[in-house]
């Protein structure tokens, strides 16, 4: 059993890392393997954009999205991570999902058969970035919705969230309950 998650911040000690990190010692504790890839270490363009994808082998763009996809469609369970940025996803989580379009024109789904998302807002944008994060899912074939669990949760500066004992909680709940359900 194994657990990936796909961690948008790009500061990898910051809130949402933080979380993520609880949500996959929880998942670990059960016995999980996990893995936690942040966007902002890999080399990672945008989407050009050309509407041929389908008609290609694999995609032009040579980076490490291939690696990176691979991992996330072929876990037992997954975690997309993000803080908000200006009430929304961050440029890097939007990348990742964009990306995501060449496995689509091709048919390829996620094989998870449950899905974590781990929000963290400064003040508002939290309800449009989950909402954001649910389709991604849903258009990559993620089974249904009640495979889904979510933690959000509002930090202002950095590392502000490990003084949150409730929301790491929370997010090593969440790891737990993934394992649960990927275990049965």
């Amino acid at each position: 059993m194994k657990i990936v998650a796909i961690v948008g911040s790009p500061r990898p000690k910051g809130n949402t890392s933080i979380l993520v990190d609880a949500a996959l010692e929880g998942a670990a504790a059960l016995g999980c393997e996990v893995e936690k890839i942040m966007l902002c270490q890999h080399k990672i363009e945008g989407c050009r954009g050309h509407d041929r994808c389908s008609t290609y082998e694999k995609c032009k763009i040579e980076d490490d999205i291939p690696m990176i996809l691979d991992k996330f469609r072929t876990a037992d369970g997954t975690i997309l991570a993000t803080p908000v940025y200006y009430y929304n996803m961050t440029a890097q989580m939007k990348t990742f999902i964009d990306r995501n379009y060449f496995s689509y024109t091709h048919g390829i789904r996620l094989k998870s058969r449950c899905m974590g998302l781990i929000v963290v807002a400064g003040g508002s944008g939290d309800d449009i970035t989950i909402r954001a994060l649910r389709r991604c899912f849903r258009v990559q074939g993620g089974n249904t919705p009640e495979n889904w669990l979510e933690v959000t949760g509002y930090a202002s500066g950095l590392g502000d969230v490990k003084n949150n004992h409730e929301l790491i909680d929370k997010a090593r709940d969440l790891g737990r309950k993934m394992a649960e359900r990927i275990g049965k």
